[in-house]
């Protein structure tokens, strides 16, 4: 079976097993997953890692999840960040968010005023997910190169051209050739600001790469930072069948659908695990592992692991139409989406908001000297 996973490309069937031996992770325990708290974990969505007992059993702990600002955002987006704002809660973890508005100019279609369009709206999302702005730090590689751009500078010596390619491949443009540094800047720099400590990245299984060269970084021991911990997740399906929810490809709902959208999307496209009729239906029962609505509130939707357990025995047995359960998923997610809109609504000017979250001008200098600078 042939699939690519790469940050910048996904294809194929995705054998998630596979995976662990590729990119040489391990699968969570089941003891680590209950310990994270989070249903992302507890439901084997966020199923294999690198040193994640090491951040469970640390004193002083980072968590490091960013966004790239290629378009609006979607729930595929979003659930990390909120992931994230759960280890901060339950661990009382910092977190630091790099939006990488430069990477998305290398690699996509788009216009740097474009990208700094989608940026300030993602931004806003963000925020909306409701972080404590004194454990949290929001760095834009554009807005912050006097920190960004001399740490990775310091990296990009550490990091050689065959290991980017054998890691990345042949990349299309030298702003991608170099992009390896910046995003080790970005998993590496709470350890700059603070010191030493347990660093974890929660991601999606296409972005380990960044965390397997920032690792081999740190393993150098030139600077005074430990290998980031690493936590891999599967993709959250589009609504049209198994894959990644993309916005370029299948259908996807975004954070800004208003509840008819979110419910026209779901009955109209969302993949079921159903019967061709209701009576085969009630006969022989769904197929939850095959059903998109089912995994959307396996994955977050439904926090209640008893009540999961009994839509997903309904659903089985054929008491529970796959119209039923898409209706039943739709009203959560718009439930979801209302809370987060009416946040994102009642932010300020976007500069005043993100002030608080800013690296300050002493934690800039202990970045830039922590490298030599």
């Amino acid at each position: 079976m042939t699939q690519t996973v790469t940050p910048y490309r996904v294809s194929g069937d995705i054998d998630y097993e596979r995976l662990l031996d590729d990119f040489g992770a391990d699968r969570l325990r089941d003891a680590d997953q209950e310990r994270l708290g989070h249903p992302l974990a507890r439901r084997d969505v966020f199923y294999a890692g690198r040193d994640v007992e090491r951040f469970l059993n640390a004193d002083q702990r980072s968590v490091v999840t960013g966004r790239g600002p290629s378009g609006p955002m979607h729930l595929g987006h979003v659930l990390p960040f909120y992931f994230a704002k759960h280890l901060q809660e339950a661990f009382d973890a910092t977190v630091y968010v790099p939006l990488s508005d430069d990477e998305k100019y290398y690699a996509k279609d788009q216009t740097y005023r474009e990208t700094r369009d989608y940026l300030r709206d993602n931004l806003r999302d963000v925020l909306a997910v409701g972080f404590d702005p004194e454990n949290t730090r929001i760095i834009v590689d554009t807005d912050d190169a006097d920190v960004v751009y001399p740490v990775a500078s310091a990296f990009a010596g550490d990091i050689t051209h065959s290991q980017m390619t054998a890691t990345y491949g042949d990349p299309p443009n030298v702003g991608l050739a170099f992009y390896p540094a910046v995003q080790t800047a970005h998993l590496l720099l709470p350890q700059l600001v603070e010191g030493e400590h347990a660093t974890l990245v929660p991601i999606a299984v296409d972005q380990d790469p960044h965390v397997r060269v920032s690792r081999d970084v740190a393993a150098k021991a030139k600077y005074d930072v430990s290998k980031p911990g690493a936590l891999l997740g599967k993709f959250l399906p589009s609504l049209d069948g198994p894959g990644k929810m993309s916005s370029s490809e299948g259908v996807a709902i975004h954070l800004d659908d208003d509840p008819d959208t979110v419910r026209e999307k779901i009955t109209s496209h969302a993949y079921t695990g159903g019967r061709a009729t209701v009576a085969e239906h009630r006969e022989k029962g769904g197929i939850p592992e095959e059903d998109v609505p089912f995994q959307y509130l396996q994955a977050f939707f439904e926090p209640d692991d008893d009540r999961l357990r009994d839509i997903e025995a309904a659903y089985r047995e054929g008491e529970l139409l796959s119209g039923e359960l898409k209706t039943l998923a739709a009203e959560k997610i718009v439930a979801f989406l209302r809370e987060h809109q009416s946040r994102k609504a009642s932010l300020g000017s976007l500069d005043e908001e993100l002030a608080s979250y800013r690296l300050t001008a002493d934690e800039r200098e202990r970045a830039r000297a922590a490298v030599g600078l």
